[in-house]
Formats: C-alpha cells, structure tokens, sequence
C-alpha cells in the first residue's frame, strides 16, 4: 500500500497517548492474552472485562502534527494510520447522504487507556467505542496478529483492522448495532452477523480506497494480507489454536472462511448494499 505523495493528510483524525495504567484483565500468559483477543477482538465492547472507571491513570494525549503529507505517511507509521483512518473516512463520508456522516477519531495508545466504556488494557484489542464514537487502537496488538494469530501482517492488514473497527461506527450511526445488543452467540446471531458485515464494509472501502485521493496503488498481496488477517481472527481458528477443539456455538465473530469471504465480497462489489449479512 502506497500513498499519493502530495496527498494533504489530517491529523486530527488520530490522537496518540503514551503509556498508561490500568486495571488487569487476569493473569498473565499466552493462554489467557490470545482468549480475551479471541473474545473481543475486532469487537465494540470492551466494559464487561476492563472492570469499570476506577484504579487507572491516563496519559495525555499528543496529536500527531509530524503527519502532512502522503509521503509522510509511506516513511512513518503513526503516519500512516492517519493517512488510512482519512482515506476509510472520506469514503464514508461520500457514501453517505450530505451531512449525515460524524467523523470518528481513533486513539492509539500502548498499556492501558480510559474510554468511553471503561478501562482498556492492552489485552483488549482494537475495539470501537459507540458511547464516545472513538475506535481505540493498542499498537502492540498488531504484533499479537503475526505472532500468536499467525498472521503475515503488514500495512494492509493493519489497515483492514481500522477498516473494520470503522465498519462498526457506520453501523453505530445507521443504527445496526442495536441488533446485536441481546448478547447471543452461535454462527446465525447478530452478534456475527454485525462482525461479518463490519468485515464486507472493510472490503469496501478497500476497492474505493485509491478513489478517496490518499492511496496511490493497492496491490494484490495488500488484498491478500487482509484476507490472511480476516482469517486469522476467525472464531474456529482461534478456538483451535487456544483450546483444541472448536465450539460453534460460542462464536461471536464466524468462522475464517466467512470473514474472508465477506471481506472479499465487500471488494469485489464495492458497495455497502451488498454487505447484508442478516440475510446470509
């Protein structure tokens, strides 16, 4: 993935917060690190494991001024999130109607940080927050993807990352989200159906990606990369690698096949209308 090098980027999208202090989650370990990933992953809730509002500090958070350019974005990471949280939200902002799309910012941050939802630790994952409407982003998360997800990685995987987690702030304002309140589990729930469809709106914004005026070229190992982390975070593949055995109906995400394979659906057709996955 490369940006248009005269590419005008807006850091103000992206905010950036040091190292913080926070509640624990649980015990340390491989075991327990990659079941809360596999629990909340890509998820838009983390208050029922950070433990509410109290025991943590907050580190301030810094804008990201270095980021002007596309170029800057093809030298420096943190750059490169801004440029790819501008490009995912000046699509949306097109496809919906005039006006009626509230830009989200995302946070980064390493440790800990307060949100919306409560305390997040890094155990957490990335993760949207619909009371707030921010999308939080633990950097060393993306190191959990290669290395315990056995994901390539690279920056196109981390851009399908913050693609879905801005999947689910359109679902927020389109009123989506809703359905997936009860809490059920299990391949046919809207709990899955909201992930999947949050995955096709990813795929979208990837086949208008270039047309948003930030990204000169995506190439198929960029595509490739993405389908390769969608499949690594699928709830089959996680549950055999954390406990041997998979339990469909304790699935929250669907499986490695369907998050590719709406993931690639939302690409292929390049429009939101063909992401209904209630219907699927």
């Amino acid at each position: 993935m490369r940006f248009r090098r005269g590419a005008k980027l807006d850091p103000s999208q992206v905010q950036r917060r040091g190292a913080g202090t926070g509640l624990a989650v649980g015990g340390g370990g491989l075991g327990l690190l990659i079941a809360v990933v596999a629990a909340l992953v890509f998820g838009v809730d983390p208050g029922s494991l950070t433990g509410g509002g109290s025991g943590s500090s907050q580190a301030p958070a810094e804008s990201l001024t270095e980021c002007q350019t596309g170029q800057d974005a093809n030298e420096q990471r943190d750059c490169r999130i801004v440029g790819t949280v501008n490009s995912i939200q000046a699509y949306w902002k097109k496809a919906f109607r005039q006006g009626e799309y509230r830009e989200a910012d995302t946070i980064t941050f390493t440790g800990a940080t307060q949100t919306g939802c409560g305390n997040a630790t890094s155990q957490v994952g990335p993760f949207y927050c619909p009371p707030d409407e921010h999308v939080y982003l633990d950097l060393d998360f993306f190191k959990t993807l290669e290395t315990q997800l056995g994901a390539r990685g690279g920056p196109f995987a981390e851009a399908y990352v913050l693609a879905h987690e801005y999947g689910h702030h359109v679902q927020n304002l389109t009123g989506t989200l809703q359905r997936a309140q009860g809490g059920d589990t299990g391949p046919e729930s809207a709990g899955v159906a909201v992930e999947l469809q949050a995955d096709c709106y990813a795929g979208v914004w990837a086949n208008n990606a270039v047309n948003t005026g930030y990204i000169a070229e995506l190439t198929q190992d960029d595509i490739d990369r993405a389908l390769d982390a969608a499949a690594a975070v699928g709830d089959d593949r996680i549950q055999q690698r954390t406990q041997g055995q998979v339990n469909p109906e304790t699935w929250t995400h669907g499986s490695s096949e369907e998050r590719r394979r709406w993931f690639s659906t939302g690409y292929q057709r390049g429009d939101p209308a063909a992401c209904d996955t209630f219907a699927r």
